[in-house]
């Protein structure tokens, strides 16, 4: 796990060393162990590590004997079989980063289909003398990149361009309108004006600094439902789940787990429990007393089951005041989801002790988890709907009239490439989700929240092997009943019944809308006198937006109170102070 960047001076241009020590300092967070430098004419690459596996002799940049080289951000699970196909005697290392080197310099980017795991990785061809640059086909680590007339420039966080000085900080105002009306941007560009991201599966052939060749690795297969019967298909999930926590929990340092009251984490720990002989360490969120649901007795009885270690960490009030403008800063690529806040606390404590933490995202994705699932099968008269046809702001006269010009477009456009093949509506629904949602807010939120204490998060449902099973299920093993992840739920019943995993799920919540309620009068005035809210919305009717926030405008005030402070420190450049009202204040 690491933070990796690049810089290609294109025709002959000079490369400027500064420039990637400054693309070094940004990422510094991401890798506190060490890091590395190649350069090769006009052709730089930096990395910064956070060592996991082969902590002796896994520095990076790694070569091969052909004069190629490759830094890399993830982890690649199944190293292991891989060295064995590939001659293991000639590795040089015991890193896991060395298989992809080896695997592209035996079949080129085709190769690259046969790596499990979750990555972002940059390699000089140095026989062809081109730059390749890849990425899993989840998404689940990140990279950015700028292409110019005179250079082209990559980074596992956008942040790090801008802070070298390669690009502005100019906002696309597409984009901000997603952010603002879905808490997430879709496609492949980003909120700042000339960053783009390499899409989820996607690899790039460079030459000279300009694009050659595109390739994208599709995870979610159009073969159609494969049928099959419950006792098959609970059996075959059985042995896929074991063997990507197996491999997910390949690492040369101590792991932990993040468990909430929910069926997919409880599953991941029910799994651990079995493969690990000493007590696996889970650490859970909870919350002061509050409206919300609190999982807490839940999270309790499951970590009991499974003799784990099992740890609370309590998130306040005051902490969602004294650590939001520090989360909004590192969220360069910006979500405006809630559990950003509680996931950085329970990312700080787990860094105190570990440094790899395995997490259940992907599980409502990939088995047909969400509400939204379930109103998509169902006919319009009975109550189905469009997924994300409506807006945190529609029907809320804040924002000025052209600020959400043409919100849905992204969504629209991923609504209409994903409908193809044999999928059914529920199948089309989770393939829009892993395109944008997944990728653009769940991953990016536990990339950045995570690495800003140098800890590594591993998602053990977002493995090919676990989509190739799960997206194929038929509907009737997905959806039951109105009840999602049925054969998840039906797994887990059998395995852990103290999770209770038929209850009614509440989902995962943080009571923010009470907490800002409760500081309207104060918060108000100082967001409407924000730089990037005056150049959105009317100060006074932001004023009383916060003064009167019931459920719906607390959606608003919240996303509103996110950008602001977003807005200040990845816009304006402004660091944050000691809590939100100082911040807005400064």
């Amino acid at each position: 796990m690491c933070g990796i960047a690049g810089y290609i001076a294109k025709d002959k241009q000079t490369l400027d060393p500064e420039i990637l020590d400054r693309l070094r300092d940004a990422l510094g967070h991401r890798g506190p162990d060490g890091d590395g430098r190649y350069v090769k004419g006009p052709i730089g690459f930096i990395q910064t590590r956070l060592a996991i596996i082969d902590l002796n002799t896994g520095d990076q940049p790694l070569y091969h004997e052909n004069g190629s080289a490759l830094v890399a951000n993830g982890e690649i699970y199944n190293y292991v079989e891989l060295r064995k196909s590939l001659c293991e005697a000639s590795f040089k290392t015991g890193s896991d980063s060395e298989t992809a080197l080896r695997v592209y310099a035996r079949d080129n980017i085709d190769g690259f289909d046969q790596l499990r795991g979750m990555y972002a990785f940059a390699i000089h061809d140095a026989i062809e003398n081109q730059v390749v640059l890849c990425r899993d086909p989840f998404g689940i680590k990140q990279l950015y990149y700028v292409e110019t007339p005179e250079f082209f420039a990559f980074a596992s966080e956008a942040q790090a361009l801008i802070a070298a000085g390669l690009v502005a900080r100019d906002v696309r105002e597409d984009a901000r309108a997603e952010l603002l009306q879905v808490q997430f941007t879709t496609g492949s560009d980003m909120i700042f004006d000339g960053i783009k991201r390499l899409l989820p599966g996607e690899t790039i052939v460079l030459n000279n600094g300009r694009i050659i060749e595109r390739r994208r690795r599709q995870i979610l297969r159009d073969t159609g439902a494969v049928g099959t019967n419950l006792e098959t298909a609970l059996t075959d999930w059985d042995r896929v789940f074991e063997e990507s926590v197996r491999l997910h929990q390949r690492s040369d340092v101590d792991y932990s787990m993040f468990l909430s009251g929910g069926v997919d984490s409880a599953s991941l720990l029910g799994m651990m429990h079995r493969l690990n002989e000493r007590p696996v360490t889970a650490y859970t969120a909870a919350f002061e007393a509050s409206s919300v649901h609190d999982e807490r007795q839940i999270a309790r009885e499951v970590a009991k089951a499974c003799n784990a270690n099992h740890i609370e960490i309590m998130f306040s009030e005051d902490d969602f005041w004294t650590l939001l403008p520090d989360v909004a800063a590192r969220m360069d690529d910006p979500v405006a989801d809630y559990a950003v806040l509680p996931t950085y606390k329970l990312a700080n404590e787990a860094a105190r002790d570990f440094k790899v933490v395995l997490c259940g995202e992907g599980g409502d994705e990939l088995f047909g988890g969400y509400g939204r699932y379930r109103s998509v099968t169902r006919p319009l008269l009975l109550g189905g709907r469009v997924m994300r046809s409506k807006g945190t702001f529609d029907k809320i006269d804040v924002l000025r009239p052209s600020v959400l010009e043409g919100w849905r477009d992204g969504i629209a456009a991923s609504e209409s490439r994903e409908n193809r093949g044999k999928r059914s509506r529920l199948a089309v629904a989770q393939a829009v989700d892993c395109s944008d949602w997944l990728p653009n807010d769940l991953l990016i939120k536990l990339d950045r929240m995570l690495m800003a204490h140098g800890l590594e998060g591993r998602t053990p449902f977002l493995d090919p092997m676990v989509a190739d099973f799960a997206y194929q299920l038929p509907d009737r093993l997905k959806v039951r009943k109105g009840v999602g992840k049925f054969l998840l739920r039906s797994w887990l019943e059998r395995c852990l019944p103290m999770a209770h995993p038929f209850a009614k799920k509440r989902g995962f919540t943080v009571p923010v809308g009470e907490w800002i309620a409760a500081k309207g009068k104060r918060l108000g005035p100082l967001v409407a006198q924000q730089a990037g809210v005056l150049e959105i919305a009317d100060p006074a009717a932001v004023e009383k937006l916060f003064n009167t926030a019931g459920k719906k405008e607390g959606a608003a005030c919240w996303h509103l109170l996110f950008y602001a402070l977003w807005h200040q420190a990845n816009v304006l450049g402004q660091a944050p102070e000691q809590d939100v009202f100082e911040t807005l204040a400064s």
